[in-house]
């Protein structure tokens, strides 16, 4: 049971009579105790009159994903199953990070009736998204005293990542369709794949002539004289690209205000979009200590479902990443030359050593880079130097630094490439190195 304010009002107005004839009047005290009587007479009046929130049935549709920030509508079908008018308010109690809003709403149900009440959810947070119960509050036809009942009525979302990243994509496409010789680009290197012949023309890498195609297309009687042939290339397609996210104690640091896990996952998936239409294999892995998720063997629109689906219940571990075991789990996923994307963290130099170590055995087969996301506000620091604590800040901030470009040479050192960036940038930043790795033809 609970009172409104209504009531409480109602109460009040008793005081009158003590203000008018004292506190001390005889009088003013029996005309206070008669009227709070009368009042809680009313109050029990208006409770029996008011419907049985035990009488409600509550039917839940809710969808079943949802990306992080995008809305979606969940529906609570509140049917009034007892004899008496539902005059009340009906609370959807979602988990905050859920983004209910609004989370109370006002209901008027005749006996056998159903309404509908909606609540828009924003989810603020990756994972399941759940709740359990519904509050319903009955008032009397006075609004004064309040039947309250607690029902059962469970649902959750899954609330995937969102995914920002995908708004680089089409200019990355459109540079892929350069490489891929849609538009009249010539690229040479190792590991390119022939793509047709063509008349040379001026600006043409000469290295590119095929002599004996040339040596074919001369027709000495039909005057059209020698015709130079030279070869066009296209990237290989069908390589393979396995993109392993460390979910250890150091992707739960907040860069940015986001978690070091979000970007990676907004990097991987930004790569995988890409490297599928490139017509790359695409394996992803999310593993500390133990494999947390893994996608494999898909590919096109079922690659990036997965993919999604997985990291969405993806949060890090608090422990050490254990580096030793990670080129047996990229053996696992494949035998062929591949390349290994690593998205972790280099800012500390302790926690690089693992990372360090087993470079030599993934590069001696594989291209390997690494990735890491790094923190804008160490760069601001670095120039704000007006009084001492900004000069000592600004000094930590150079330190930081300076471990991550050591950390970065000692890895190319290896054989590895680094490519880090803010978290707006890293994703971006990591595609455009696997469009200059396949112009490279290292892929």
């Amino acid at each position: 049971m609970t009172v409104s304010g209504r009531f409480v009002a109602l109460i009040a107005i008793g005081v009158v009579p003590l203000v008018l004839f004292g506190a001390d009047s005889g009088t003013a005290m029996l005309i206070l105790a008669g009227w709070v009587a009368l009042a809680l007479a009313a109050g029990a009046i208006d409770l029996a009159l008011a419907a049985s929130p035990r009488r409600v049935a509550i039917d839940r549709r809710v969808p079943g994903r949802v990306r992080m920030g995008a809305d979606a509508l969940s529906e609570l079908y509140v049917t009034n199953t007892g004899k008496r008018m539902l005059r009340g308010v009906v609370r959807d109690a979602w988990e905050p990070s859920a983004g209910a809003s609004p989370t109370r709403s006002s209901v008027s149900i005749p006996p056998g009736e159903r309404r509908r009440v909606t609540t828009t959810l924003v989810p603020v947070r990756r994972g399941e998204r759940r709740v359990e119960q519904v509050t319903v509050r009955a008032w009397g036809p006075l609004r004064l005293w309040a039947r309250q009942a607690t029902l059962a009525a469970p649902g959750r979302i899954r609330v995937l990542p969102a995914f920002n990243a995908r708004k680089h994509l089409p200019s990355r496409l459109a540079r892929l369709r350069e490489l891929d010789g849609m538009t009249s680009v010539m690229l040479r290197g190792q590991g390119t794949e022939f793509d047709s012949l063509r008349e040379y023309v001026r600006g043409d890498d000469v290295r590119s002539i095929d002599w004996r195609a040339t040596a074919r297309r001369h027709d000495p009687s039909g005057g059209a004289g020698q015709r130079v042939m030279v070869r066009t290339w296209r990237p290989e397609r069908d390589r393979r690209v396995i993109i392993l996210i460390d979910t250890g104690r150091t992707a739960a640091a907040r860069v940015d205000d986001e978690p070091r896990i979000d970007t990676a996952y907004e990097s991987a998936l930004l790569l995988e979009a890409l490297a599928t239409r490139a017509g790359d294999r695409v394996d992803v892995m999310a593993y500390d200590r133990r494999v947390r998720g893994r996608v494999q063997g898909a590919s096109g629109p079922e690659l990036l479902a997965r993919t999604v689906d997985m990291m969405a219940g993806i949060d890090p571990e608090l422990i050490e990443m254990d580096w030793a075991a990670v080129p047996a789990q990229v053996s696992s996923l494949t035998s062929q030359r591949a390349l290994v994307v690593l998205l972790t963290s280099i800012d500390a130099p302790g926690a690089s050593h693992g990372l360090l170590s087993v470079l030599p055995q993934l590069t001696r087969k594989h291209t390997v880079v690494v990735a890491s996301v790094t923190d804008p506000e160490s760069l601001r620091a670095t120039r704000q130097r007006d009084d001492r604590a900004t000069v000592y800040r600004a000094a930590a901030a150079e330190r930081a630094l300076l471990d991550i470009a050591r950390i970065s040479a000692a890895i190319r050192r290896l054989g590895a490439d680094v490519v880090t960036g803010a978290p707006a940038d890293l994703p971006p930043a990591l595609s455009d190195h696997y469009l200059a790795l396949k112009a490279a033809g290292r892929l």
